[in-house]
């Protein structure tokens, strides 16, 4: 029996098995063994064969990718955000390759990636959906476009970003895994566990070859979460929920859709300034200008993330910077005062101008 055969037994066993007490163990161990044939399936294979894939190089500041059915308007909105000419048309799979753009929005540049719509299956490659959700697994925010008359699908493109191991909007699950050569497992937790017992942790890690290793939990975490984990391969990037043409429905309609969202008309440019805004909140950039003593700030400035130090801005303005710190002056929101001397640990704010100097 081949690799997908057995994915595919394993997958039917554990649809058929009722979810009560008595399985929750079957039931965690049947998860962990797909996990583990899944990512043993997605596994590089070496070969001379070469297989169809879109090649798409990272630029600029961040990456933004847009997911969504065919003949939503992806490509629409990647022409309104962008002034990108993406072929657009009234039919499905216009787009048959990554479309990119770039939105140059409050000093950042931003990548935008029209991809082809996806359809239902897309994880299991259906219309060429592991290439085009393969694209998704790199970017720093996913939109979700949702045409007004079908906004209910929404959970279904949640579910294909799930199959392919992206958890959006979710955060790493705070778990600990550490192999070791003898002892056997031993598990530590630092909060009341509920979802799991020590038995189906012992029993996962089994799956997975591993016997002996120390295990810290510090959440209450699932058993989806924990295998999550030991997989290793989930990415976890936070999304934005995009209606179309609702120029085309009551206001009525729209509330009573019951998730956030933000409502555009793409063909007619309607909220497409708000759209914008809710990429750069939800990207947490911020802007550092840099200048040098005795000389004014730099006009244009370096693009970091919410949370950045001043460690961060030195890794990003030359490699050896860090290493030759001394100290650093700030002006703006996060100096107590103006031209205050602060440390690599120093945490950053949008709008602060930065002066390193070096031993």
């Amino acid at each position: 029996m081949g690799s997908a055969d057995k994915l595919k037994e394993l997958e039917e066993e554990l649809a058929r098995t009722q979810k009560n007490k008595a399985t929750e163990f079957h039931i965690g161990i049947l998860k962990s063994k797909i996990a583990h044939l899944k990512k043993a399936i997605a596994a590089p294979k070496k070969s001379g064969v070469s297989t169809a894939s879109f090649d798409v190089k990272k630029s600029g500041d961040a990456t933004v990718v847009f997911i969504g059915l065919p003949s939503t308007g992806k490509s629409t909105m990647l022409n309104a955000l962008t002034g990108a000419k993406s072929k657009t048309a009234a039919y499905a799979f216009t787009t048959l390759t990554v479309v990119p753009g770039a939105l140059d929005y409050r000093g950042a540049k931003i990548q935008l990636l029209d991809l082809p719509g996806i359809i239902a299956g897309a994880k299991e490659g259906s219309g060429r959906g592991r290439e085009v959700l393969a694209v998704a697994r790199n970017a720093d925010l996913v939109l979700l476009l949702v045409d007004v008359f079908d906004p209910y699908y929404r959970p279904k493109l949640v579910e294909e970003l799930e199959g392919i191991g992206l958890r959006i909007d979710k955060s790493p699950p705070n778990v600990l895994i550490h192999p070791k050569l003898r002892g056997g497992i031993n598990i530590h937790s630092t909060v009341p566990i509920t979802h799991l017992n020590d038995r189906m942790v012992i029993g996962i890690l089994h799956e997975h070859g591993i016997h002996n290793a120390e295990v810290m939990l510090r959440q209450d975490c699932t058993v989806d979460e924990f295998i999550d984990v030991l997989v290793g391969t989930r990415k976890y990037p936070v999304s934005i929920t995009v209606l179309n043409k609702i120029d085309l429905v009551q206001p009525a309609f729209l509330k009573a859709i019951p998730y956030k969202f933000v409502p555009i008309a793409a063909e007619k440019g309607l909220g497409i300034e708000d759209l914008k805004a809710a990429i750069w909140d939800k990207l947490k950039m911020i802007r550092i200008y840099t200048k040098r003593r005795s000389e004014e700030a730099d006009s244009v400035p370096m693009m970091m993330r919410y949370g950045s130090t001043v460690g961060d801005a030195c890794e990003r303005l030359h490699r050896d910077l860090k290493k030759l710190f001394r100290y650093a002056q700030v002006w703006g929101p996060s100096a107590k005062f103006p031209g205050q001397k602060v440390g690599l640990e120093h945490v950053l704010q949008d709008g602060d101008v930065l002066c390193v100097y070096k031993r």
